[in-house]
């Protein structure tokens, strides 16, 4: 299908663009056209999220744009009037999923053909997959991308009524916008959005061509949105951010993510947890201000990707190996009882047995609480894309299963000191398999599975652990 007039397509070479242009902050530019108001009376919605926190927290605001709109929300696809996807594009295997879900809705488009079915989120941003879905799934009428979620009311009413394909995906550095509703998925959890975007460019990574800059909100507005949560009851909140240790940066604010993370714990939240932490960015005022108060979880997801200085050097990731163990040494020193967990990629290009090795050897040093562990899959249009992959499909298979061993046996051996102790749980509910027994997590982030009376999500409950697993304990209500 050929371009049509009005659309807006991606491009990965605007999308790598980066200025020292200030980003603007707006708090105006969310509307309903009056035309709009009520485009979605009598008519329901289906939203399905893949991928990160912050596609959870943006698929958060698509239900309050699509709620505005007086749209009723919908567990079944078969009953909807307009279907979303917020996509992920982080690796291959995400992106099939997708589009395997689009295949199976192909059938509901033809049965309604009044259906509108969307696509947004990161695989959005991406030109080959606009190309794919030109000529291989047309049934999708609706695609924008991560930076107009703002721009969706007007979107979905010129689908509606002209009932003709709408794709408007911005490449661009990208604003803070303010002013979008919300609806939470949780009662006492939720996602604070810090800062967007990341400048890092790793060189397997499609984040900074599909998020854009690193660009921050102001302290503020982020402290204004924590008082709120707190007031509506919510106990606890993740800060969240492709890389929240360069909070502030691009704002020239003194003290930075430290400062924010300090101002933010004392507002009295219960509990404060954050991510995602890059290793190069993490200073030691951070670990000063979360040693410093009780209510910062002792949690942090420091991605080491590799343990070779060599693979790590050709990762784009700014930090040796020797590096890393030092912050990891410092976080323990001063941070008591910390829980880790890390991201790590096997078999990338000119990746060694002795290098892989290396790898093992980390995990081996740190222990990790938990680790997600993944085989490389080439990015289009990132650097890594450009370089052999050389590393044959069954070698990487098999690495990955030896360091999947690895990582679990360390997985087990840190539960195992919660046997026979006492933990304060956070209850999320009942187990998603067993409805006689609820669910939670502590401190460390640890998934506790209890036997329990008179419990409800959102209560703090003392546990005893009675039994241990490698991904979760077991236990009874003291």
């Amino acid at each position: 299908m050929k371009k049509q007039p009005g659309w807006a397509l991606p491009s990965l070479k605007e999308a790598q663009v980066r200025t020292h242009k200030q980003s603007q902050i707006e708090k105006g530019l969310f509307e309903i056209p009056t035309e709009a108001k009520l485009l979605g009376q009598g008519k329901r919605y289906y939203l399905r999220t893949y991928g990160c926190q912050a596609n959870q927290r943006d698929s958060e605001t698509l239900a309050g744009i699509m709620e505005a709109l007086c749209f009723t929300p919908c567990e079944d696809a078969e009953q909807a009037d307009v279907i979303l996807l917020n996509t992920c594009a982080i690796r291959k295997n995400a992106e099939d999923k997708v589009l395997g879900e689009l295949g199976q809705l192909k059938r509901l488009k033809k049965e309604n053909p009044d259906l509108v079915i969307g696509i947004c989120g990161c695989m959005s941003q991406e030109e080959a997959i606009i190309d794919t879905l030109l000529t291989h799934y047309r049934h999708v009428e609706l695609i924008f991308g991560t930076h107009n979620l703002h721009r969706l009311p007007i979107l979905l009413y010129q689908v509606m009524t002209t009932h003709k394909k709408v794709i408007e995906v911005y490449s661009k550095e990208g604003e803070v916008i303010e002013n979008l509703p919300v609806i939470r998925f949780d009662s006492h959890k939720a996602w604070v959005n810090i800062m967007y975007g990341c400048d890092k460019f790793c060189t397997y990574c499609i984040v900074p061509y599909t998020r854009g800059k690193e660009r921050s909100r102001m302290m503020e507005d982020i402290l204004e949105e924590v008082r709120t949560l707190k007031a509506q009851g919510f106990h606890e909140i993740t800060l969240l951010g492709q890389n929240v240790n360069a909070y502030g940066k691009d704002l020239g604010l003194a003290g930075g993510f430290a400062k924010l993370l300090a101002e933010v714990a004392q507002i009295g939240i219960a509990r404060v947890r954050f991510m995602t932490s890059h290793p190069w960015d993490f200073t030691d005022e951070m670990i000063d201000v979360i040693a410093r108060y009780d209510n910062i979880m002792p949690f942090i997801h420091l991605p080491v990707q590799s343990g070779d200085s060599d693979i790590l050097k050709l990762m784009g990731r700014r930090y040796t190996i020797e590096e890393y163990k030092k912050l990891y040494d410092k976080i323990t020193s001063n941070i008591k009882n910390c829980a880790f967990s890390t991201d790590i990629i096997v078999g990338f290009p000119n990746e060694s047995e002795a290098q892989f090795q290396h790898t093992l050897d980390i995990v081996d040093y740190c222990k990790f609480d938990n680790a997600f562990t993944f085989i490389y899959s080439p990015r289009e249009g990132t650097p890594a894309a450009k370089m052999a992959d050389n590393v044959p499909l069954a070698v990487k298979q098999e690495r990955l299963q030896r360091l999947n061993e690895k990582t679990n046996y360390y997985t087990h051996m840190q539960n195992e000191k919660y046997r026979g102790k006492i933990v304060t749980v956070l209850v999320d509910g009942f187990s998603k398999k067993n409805d006689q027994v609820y669910s939670g997590h502590t401190d460390t982030n640890k998934l506790v599975n209890f036997i329990g009376k008179d419990v409800k999500a959102g209560d703090f409950v003392e546990v005893e652990i009675t039994d241990v697993k490698t991904w979760s304990l077991d236990g009874k209500q003291v």
